[in-house]
């Protein structure tokens, strides 16, 4: 076990630094490909115009001027810590984790991500609890009964949520619980540590709505992979031995039939996490997609950047839980 341990933790570090140096040299070599200096994509306004000497020095201050492998090791020491300064503002210390400066919003990139990301994982995090229960719960049920009104009613259920896109359910939501009921007030997203009680009360609508696809989604996987286990040799010498129903459907059936469910889980959760713009919009949250949308409009390069590593190490720690899930699902990932 430590051994699978320790390979898939090394897997992981390996797998980010290659993702940092793609998106490195990505984000690097797209403003030379556009016949711009990447100096207009980390500042947005230069006061000095291009070819002069001011505007020379501006390009050696951020370190455009040196080779490409030198840019990446000055980006790879800046994220432990730095100072940032265009040469008109006063100099500002950037400590680890450090992504940079964004001069349009006048703020460190690590701060705006600091801001934005609770709210991801809030909405994340509560969904994902909700999609797998409801998921595997239906899922379950269903298999154990196929061709019962149970089994129909929860596929047909199924399949019509994974046939509504996030931006019709989640007003839906809002005028049926909040404009008409008036069982909810306005979603206004509070700090589950300054709040909790209005952070649970934000959260309800948005959960739900991200919640209703993915759980069509895994129980539709459940239901098919619980009706190829159940039919398995072993499942049948289960039932020869005496166990119970409770017994065989529960630690032999459901145990096997969730390893693919976590692996897709692990996936789905990691990659949900900075990529909920629909969501943060339908219900007015600032997370990490609204942060990603406004970088990309305003062409902020060092918030984009700092997006996309923070949100490939949350996708990758994320597959390294479930492969320590694994341990105890299924232990033969041990040997």
């Amino acid at each position: 076990m430590v051994r699978f341990l320790i390979t898939r933790i090394v897997g992981a570090v390996v797998v980010v630094w290659i993702v940092s140096v793609i998106t490195f040299v990505l984000f690097q070599l797209a403003p030379l490909l556009s016949h711009t200096s990447p100096v207009y994509y980390y500042i947005g306004r230069i006061p000095f115009p291009p070819g002069s000497l001011q505007f020379k020095a501006l390009v050696h201050r951020f370190g455009f001027d040196l080779p490409l492998p030198a840019q990446y090791w000055h980006f790879i020491s800046g994220i432990f810590g730095s100072t940032i300064t265009d040469g008109t503002t006063t100099p500002v210390a950037c400590p680890f984790p450090c992504f940079g400066y964004s001069f349009r919003e006048n703020e460190l990139v690590s701060t705006l991500i600091g801001q934005a990301l609770p709210v991801s994982v809030s909405l994340c995090v509560g969904a994902a609890v909700i999609w797998l229960i409801a998921g595997v719960t239906v899922g379950t049920f269903s298999a154990l009964r196929p061709g019962s009104f149970i089994d129909r009613a929860g596929m047909g259920a199924s399949l019509t949520a994974v046939s509504l896109p996030i931006f019709f359910t989640g007003p839906v939501l809002l005028l049926i619980f909040e404009y008409t009921l008036g069982w909810l007030p306005d979603p206004s997203y509070a700090p589950i540590t300054q709040n909790p009680g209005q952070w649970l009360i934000s959260m309800i609508l948005p959960w739900c709505c991200l919640a209703f696809l993915f759980a069509a989604l895994y129980a539709r996987l459940t239901r098919s992979n619980m009706l190829e286990t159940m039919g398995e040799d072993y499942i049948r010498t289960a039932r020869a031995k005496g166990l119970g129903r409770s017994t065989v459907v529960v630690r032999h059936g459901l145990r096997a039939a969730l390893t693919p469910i976590v692996t897709i889980f692990g996936i789905d959760l990691g990659q949900l996490i900075g990529s909920t713009v629909i969501t943060e919009q339908v219900f007015n949250f600032r997370g990490l997609g609204a942060l990603t949308l406004q970088g990309i409009s305003q062409q902020d390069l060092p918030v984009i950047q700092g997006v996309t590593i923070v949100a490939a190490v949350v996708l990758v720690v994320a597959n390294l839980i479930v492969d320590v899930l694994y341990g105890f699902i299924d232990p033969r990932v041990t040997v």
